[in-house]
């Protein structure tokens, strides 16, 4: 038991102890201890982050209300309203850890309910999740006991959700070891290979960080500064990931060989950082400074990268002693045995995201939507740091966008959102956020946001809480416009790619809406993008058409990228009059002497044919790595520069022009292009359109039909 504690808090956490206990006499974990031995571990834990008396309690007491006859009333009543509410919190996070249990069917749903359960209620106190990580940790180190499949699938539940959470809390200690655990657990061979190779340097590789630290003690100490210098842990898991990350060998990973500094007071981080830079050089694009802008979890230190004694890269970090506290406790030093503390103005400003990531989320009703949004917004490892023009710190998903930016800000300003100056230039709406950018967002007096926002195609947002956003404002708007504008965004999607006018009621149909007004208004409100429904269109149409009868005949290979039904090994070609692309509906045309030649089903030539038994079935094959000719057609308002933008465009997709002609017409200033491009699918035929039709002037871009 901590030696700090006061000796009220020492009774709780004995007198939690004592019912714990009792309360799970007779329990067994799988492992076949008795379970009150997990209740002791997670409590040491808690311990071990110096949190208060009624933390530490809680932890104790977290499972007896679930697998006893203890009520949430019995523990408000022996302990007080601060433990009962604790181990309320976490009893109401649901099965997390009994989800291994259940059929794969209950596992999704319950699974992403008890995640979203869990994070709202960290909004209202975090310790319930610091208790829950504790809980996890113990429950990793025994995973042992479990058979193969629940362990990966805990483990992958690890690193995608926990490990994540606490490094965005800042709890260092448990980050690395979740990680490391969940990596061994997920992908067994890759963790032993890092581990053997780390063996097989590591005598090698501790004389160098030995001679590394003699060189820096010497020259610190000629400058006057004090420092404690030691290796860096070196974690397996960050091994992993970095490699991953930047595509590197293991020999060339930074963090493989590092030292830390800690030292009294942040101008001496500074003058530290001098001296090494002195002694080697500094590696460029290696420095961060998260003293003058600390992350989100409060982590705060220098880190460089330079070329040490031997030619290799050697990774530094520096921090005072009071930043190291910080790194190891994160969010947890705020309770470092504090008994009732109340929260500070300096610490709610340092869980500010958590404040304000919770009050949109508690709006999302769909469970999925919801732990989709933390792995794309909470989770992901890379991160961009941004400043508004008063030089508050905005952190945000690498590859983040100002309108993603401004969502960031309010929900107003992503709404009237119309332009966007980074550094003091203006900056196209798609634009990738970089750290270190001050972002000033352009702000109409009366807005709304445009639908084009949420095709992913055209990258105007990454995060999902700008999307749910989006989504919400087209929600709310009236229902006659949205079926109207519905209707509009799904014919010209439609006409876009060539595709046939279809039925609207079978579509409703197809795709489970009661209503044609319903798919329409789905569309209108953004809850459906118009392109989306086209693709899922097209499957849906594929899939309805399959033969009754069985294949007489296994797959033959793929021979031009088509799978011709039931028949093997025969030469197949595109057709030139329709031009077909991977994701249209497709049939084959049996010709005498040059095998078969694939139409879109719309083809012209295939609706008037009038011997339909020359026609076969067939599918495009999977992982096509071709590309297929696809004739466009763009109406503009002749400018300059036009034909320069187009191309600029079809470059940045990796599209190739074959070849172009531009039709004026001087009367009306109009100009009509032609044009012949290289494709590898409808989705990539979509994505360019939409670029396109966004352009100064152009009023329509669409797929020119045979």
């Amino acid at each position: 038991m901590p030696e700090t504690l006061a000796q009220n808090g020492r009774e709780l956490i004995e007198r939690a102890y004592e019912l714990a206990e009792v309360a799970h006499s007779g329990q067994k974990r799988a492992s076949g201890e008795p379970y009150i031995q997990h209740s002791l571990t997670v409590a040491q834990i808690l311990a071990d982050l110096h949190l208060d008396s009624a933390t530490i309690a809680a932890g104790l007491l977290h499972d007896v209300v679930e697998d006893s006859v203890v009520t949430i009333e019995d523990l408000r009543q022996d302990f007080g309203d601060e433990v009962a509410s604790l181990v309320d919190g976490v009893t109401k996070l649901g099965q997390i850890d009994k989800l291994s249990q259940m059929t794969q069917r209950d596992l999704q749903d319950e699974e992403a309910e008890s995640l979203r359960k869990m994070f709202l209620a960290m909004a209202d106190d975090v310790r319930v999740v610091l208790i829950k990580l504790a809980d996890r940790l113990h429950n990793m180190r025994t995973l042992d006991a479990l058979s193969e499949e629940q362990r990966r699938r805990i483990a992958g539940e690890t690193l995608e959700i926990f490990a994540p959470l606490a490094n965005r809390l800042g709890i260092w200690q448990i980050k690395w070891e979740l990680e490391d655990l969940g990596f061994r657990y997920l992908h067994p061979a890759k963790y032993q290979e890092i581990v053997a190779q780390l063996d097989e340097r590591r005598a090698g590789r501790e004389r160098r960080i030995a001679r590394i630290i003699g060189i820096l003690e010497k020259r610190l100490k000629s400058e006057g500064l004090e420092a404690e210098i030691s290796g860096r842990p070196k974690h397996i898991y960050s091994i992993y990931a970095k490699m991953n990350r930047k595509g590197l060998p293991f020999e060339q990973i930074h963090d493989v060989r590092g030292v830390r500094i800690i030292v009294n007071t942040v101008m001496d981080c500074y003058a530290v950082l001098g001296v090494v830079h002195s002694i080697w050089r500094p590696i460029p694009g290696e420095f961060d400074d998260f003293i003058a802008t600390p992350k989100d979890n409060m982590y705060q230190s220098l880190h460089t990268a330079v070329v040490g004694p031997d030619g290799k890269p050697l990774e530094v970090q520096i921090r005072t002693y009071e930043m190291h506290r910080r790194a190891e406790l994160g969010i947890a030093a705020h309770w470092r045995y504090k008994e009732h503390a109340k929260r500070d103005v300096a610490f709610e400003a340092k869980v500010a995201w958590l404040r304000s990531l919770m009050d949109w989320r508690r709006e999302v009703a769909d469970a999925w939507e919801f732990v989709d949004s933390l792995k794309s917004d909470v989770f992901q490892w890379d991160r961009v740091y941004t400043f508004t023009p008063k030089g508050d710190i905005i952190d945000l998903p690498a590859g983040a966008t100002p309108i993603d930016f401004a969502y960031h800000i309010h929900t107003e300003i992503g709404h009237r959102c119309r332009g966007a100056k980074v550094n003091g230039k203006m900056v196209a709406l798609d634009y990738q956020l970089q750290n270190g950018d001050q972002v000033e967002i352009i702000t109409a007096k009366h807005g709304r946001p445009s639908r084009d926002w949420l095709n992913l195609h055209l990258g105007y947002i990454k995060t999902s809480r700008a999307r749910q956003k989006i989504r919400q404002w087209f929600r709310r708007q009236d229902r006659a416009e949205a079926v109207a504008q519905g209707r509009q965004l799904l014919e010209k999607e439609l006409k876009r790619l060539g595709l046939d006018q279809k039925n609207y009621e079978e579509i409703a149909a197809r795709f489970k809406f009661d209503k044609v007004e319903d798919l329409l208004a789905a569309i209108g409100y953004g809850d459906i993008n118009s392109q989306q429904m086209a693709g899922k269109l097209i499957k849906a149409e594929k899939e309805g058409e399959e033969p009754e009868l069985p294949e007489t005949a296994p797959p033959p290979p793929e021979v031009s990228g088509v799978t011709v039904r039931g028949v093997g090994n025969l030469l197949t070609r595109v057709a030139g009059c329709c031009h077909p692309l991977p994701g249209d509906p497709v049939v084959g045309y049996v010709t005498r002497g040059r095998g078969i030649t694939i139409h879109r089903r719309d083809c012209r030539n295939i609706l008037y044919l009038e011997d339909k038994e020359r026609l076969i079935e067939v599918d495009w094959g999977e992982d096509l790595k071709q590309v297929f000719p696809v004739m466009i057609q763009i109406q503009a308002y002749d400018r300059t520069g036009l034909m320069r933008d187009i191309t600029e465009i079809t470059a940045g997709e990796r599209i190739n022009i074959t070849s172009a002609t531009v039709a004026t017409h001087p009367k009306d200033h109009t100009a009509v292009i032609t044009a012949t491009l290289e494709i590898s699918s409808i989705v990539q035929l979509s994505s360019v359109l939409a670029r396109i039709e966004r352009l100064p002037n152009v009023f329509e871009a669409r797929r020119r039909a045979s």
